[in-house]
């Protein structure tokens, strides 16, 4: 696959400064086209998307996937979160992070271009009704990733 837009996580592949020397690993092209036809109706995700799941989506040192072993776990454990809550999101959207078990989760729409926004949610009903259980991070995917990136290249925990 050619990376167009996540050539610095193409780039930086080790996590820097760790003594586990933690590796990316992506999956096959074959994995990714059943993670379409799942998640999407058969139609290709985001650029950043794909870049993302060949080249870390198996593990990825700048993402959390939680206890699962595989990305259909994964999508399947926060759309069980989100019935759980009694929430609904009506666009096609893909989990990219699972954090604070089962909680929170940072996922993208599938609907927004090859370079999606990344959103934050967070699922506990107890959480004040001012603040949104979906809110933007503010950053496109790429980004984000470069971000995390960068705090690891500094020496910083990229969470």
């Amino acid at each position: 696959m050619n990376i167009e837009l996540l050539i610095n996580l193409r780039d930086n592949p080790l996590e820097y400064g760790s003594e586990e020397n933690f590796r990316n690993e992506g999956i096959p092209i074959s994995e990714i086209v059943q993670l379409e036809q799942t998640w999407n109706n058969g139609n290709l995700f985001p650029i950043a998307l794909r870049e993302l799941l060949y080249l870390g989506g198996k593990f990825c040192y700048v993402l959390d996937t939680g206890w699962y072993d595989t990305q259909q776990e994964m999508q399947d454990a926060a759309r069980e979160w989100l019935t759980e809550n009694s929430r609904t999101i009506s666009r096609p959207f893909y989990v990219i992070d699972i954090y604070n078990a089962g909680e929170q989760f940072l996922m993208i729409y599938l609907d927004e271009g090859d370079n999606p926004n990344v959103y934050n949610v967070y699922l506990p009903n107890w959480r004040d009704d001012q603040i949104s259980w979906l809110s933007s991070t503010g950053m496109t995917l790429k980004d984000f990733i470069n971000f995390r990136i960068n705090k690891v290249i500094k020496g910083f925990n990229p969470f």
